[in-house]
């Protein structure tokens, strides 16, 4: 689908005059279920993006085959300037995909500081929200070592450290196990003061 493949590209004139054509529906989906905005958030594409979001007949919050929304993609990629667009509609910010990751789920799991910094700031976003297999943004990014994560993702709303998913493992498990120091000593509680000599 031409505008589609265009949107993917980042192609703006292309997408500007395909837009002008009559007949040509920006929000129509793939066979995957991927609208051309889908395809502009997953590699950042911001002028193409705000080309496709002033047209009226965009659903900013539409979901793929797999559940997974512009925003999710947007957050997956880490693209920050992609997300701000997106919160900045009527998008539903905490929506999970057909796995139960939301949007905050991935961009804790691969890193993304800045965008999980925007997304903790929504009200409706649930920092301690599981995905299918029980699995919590903190869990993820303390398996892969995202200090800087897990140092924000307390939030507001508060996590728990210690948390299995289905396995029965926790956060500080994986954090142990793949050697992630950093990550160990944020998770950890402190220890109690040893008493002295009465």
């Amino acid at each position: 689908m031409p505008l589609h493949h265009a949107a993917f590209r980042g192609n703006e004139g292309v997408v500007k005059i395909l837009l002008e054509q009559d007949g040509v529906n920006p929000d129509t989906p793939d066979s995957n279920g991927r609208t051309p905005l889908w395809w502009a958030t997953r590699d950042g594409r911001e002028g193409v993006m705000k080309m496709l979001l002033g047209r009226d007949n965009i659903s900013p919050d539409k979901q793929d085959n797999d559940g997974r929304t512009p925003l999710l993609s947007a957050a997956w990629n880490g693209h920050e300037g992609v997300v701000k667009m997106l919160l900045g509609r009527d998008v539903n910010s905490d929506q999970p995909d057909n796995n139960g990751r939301t949007p905050l789920w991935l961009a804790a799991c691969y890193g993304h500081e800045g965008v999980v910094k925007m997304l903790l700031e929504r009200a409706e976003v649930n920092p301690d929200r599981p995905n299918i297999n029980g699995r919590t943004p903190l869990w993820w990014a303390a398996r892969n070592g995202h200090e800087g994560v897990v140092k924000i993702l307390p939030g507001p709303g508060g996590v728990n450290p210690n948390e299995p998913e289905k396995d029965g493992q926790t956060p500080l498990f994986w954090a142990l196990k793949n050697g992630h120091k950093g990550v160990v000593a944020l998770l950890q509680p402190p220890e109690s003061a040893t008493p002295g000599p009465a």
